[in-house]
């Protein structure tokens, strides 16, 4: 299936959780609060995250002359994107991530370990990468996903209270199936978590893609890839893990069935993909 299709039925499937948990919240009266809610919080999200995580990680702005800067440059340039921001992350962990409302309204930011360990060709891999998301809107995405999946969270402990502590504003009983209740209460939460981790590994799928792409060849994002994975293991990123799903490879590591919990696919089935290999 197309990652593009794939993540428009799973932020679909994604709202109609937010819904059904809202209603078994709060009746009528839930369903209005929960889309007001998550409108609210996607709007701060669309504002004012890039400024927040630019902060969070004291990323210090460069420009024109600054390595970085000009790999930047050169590729929005080919892309006929505007040019971003560019900023370095004082950090010996090598890592990436884009961020910003928009294509006009957008950064890219490295780590001064990035800097030290990847060659140009493999830096444009990973700024080919970076500049995906931008072009394909993927913060927007990431941002309504994650503010849908904490507003079914917030609405999941809602609804336990009310199952606790009284009826529905609606007329309807409650009570006749605490059974569905219950599931509702313990299991949309968990399928909300998975599903925006599905669909942040969809992106990041298309984002390798497409990034080699604008990079001209699938190679020095392959390498970059493996470099970064090998040596984050050994020097990891101090990271927030609200915002662990922005970098190019998640700094956290987990396997096997914590892989369903992860932002990001495997380095190796990325590679794969990448090379034109079966995932």
């Amino acid at each position: 299936m197309p990652n593009g299709l794939k993540t428009a039925l799973l932020l679909g499937l994604l709202s109609g959780l937010l819904l059904a948990i809202g209603d078994v919240a709060g009746g009528t009266n839930g369903l209005v609060i929960a889309l007001i809610f998550a409108a609210v919080m996607n709007l701060g999200s669309y504002w004012f995250s890039d400024k927040i995580v630019l902060r969070m990680y004291n990323a210090q702005e460069v420009g024109p002359g600054h390595r970085l800067f000009n790999i930047v440059e050169r590729l929005t340039r080919q892309a006929q994107l505007p040019m971003s921001r560019v900023f370095v992350i004082p950090d010996p962990s090598p890592n990436a991530f884009a961020t910003g409302r928009n294509p006009e309204h957008a950064a890219v930011a490295a780590t001064q370990g990035l800097l030290q360990v990847l060659t140009d060709g493999e830096l444009e891999g990973v700024i080919g990468h970076e500049l995906s998301h931008v072009k394909n809107r993927d913060i927007l995405i990431s941002s309504i996903a994650a503010t849908i999946a904490a507003a079914i969270m917030m609405f999941g402990r809602m609804a336990m209270y009310a199952g606790m502590f009284g009826g529905r504003d609606d007329g309807r009983d409650r009570g006749n199936n605490p059974i569905a209740l219950l599931a509702m209460i313990i299991l949309a939460p968990i399928a909300a978590m998975l599903i925006q981790f599905a669909i942040s590994r969809s992106r990041e799928y298309a984002a390798d893609a497409s990034g080699a792409q604008m990079a001209g060849n699938p190679y020095g994002l392959v390498d970059a890839l493996k470099k970064i994975d090998a040596i984050a293991k050994r020097v990891p990123l101090d990271a927030n893990p609200a915002t662990a799903h922005m970098f190019i490879i998640k700094p956290f590591s987990g396997g096997g069935l914590a892989s369903l919990f992860s932002t990001h696919p495997p380095t190796d089935a990325r590679i794969r993909a990448l090379l034109g290999e079966t995932r």
